[in-house]
């Protein structure tokens, strides 16, 4: 009888690592909301965060650890999440889970400073927050 619940512990604990190799236990949300209207600066927030991630961490889109959603805040199916996060119009925030809690920073200003004006700046300065929220 012992060693009938040992073997199912040990196929339990096995199974469960196999489930957090899969579903990595930190990850990081872009979310960049729009309005439906936007100005150049704002799709420039949009092209510089692809551009970073598609240059910078690709690897980390294709396994999950990060995601980027693009939402507009003039949908109705997107009111919920856009009142969560407090989105109005366009804001950048980066959303860090890290085994179910999360924490938000609100790189908006950030954003709208830097995204047309200087993008080498802006990607840069992307890479480094995200590179420093996935550790």
């Amino acid at each position: 009888m012992k060693r009938k619940f040992l073997i199912s512990v040990i196929l339990t604990c096995l199974f469960t690592s196999g489930l957090m190799a899969q579903h990595p236990s930190k990850t990081l949300e872009i979310l960049y909301f729009h309005a439906t209207r936007r100005c150049p600066t704002c799709l420039a927030i949009e092209q510089n965060t692809r551009k970073t991630l598609d240059t910078y961490f690709s690897d980390q889109l294709k396994t999950g650890t990060i995601k980027l959603k693009v939402i507009n805040v003039d949908e109705g199916k997107n009111k919920a999440l856009a009142e969560r996060y407090e989105a109005t119009g366009s804001a950048l925030i980066l959303a860090r889970f890290t085994n179910g809690k999360e924490s938000k920073n609100d790189l908006t200003d950030f954003a709208f400073s830097y995204a047309r004006n200087n993008p080498e700046k802006f990607i840069k300065e992307l890479k480094d927050k995200i590179n420093k929220l996935l550790k």
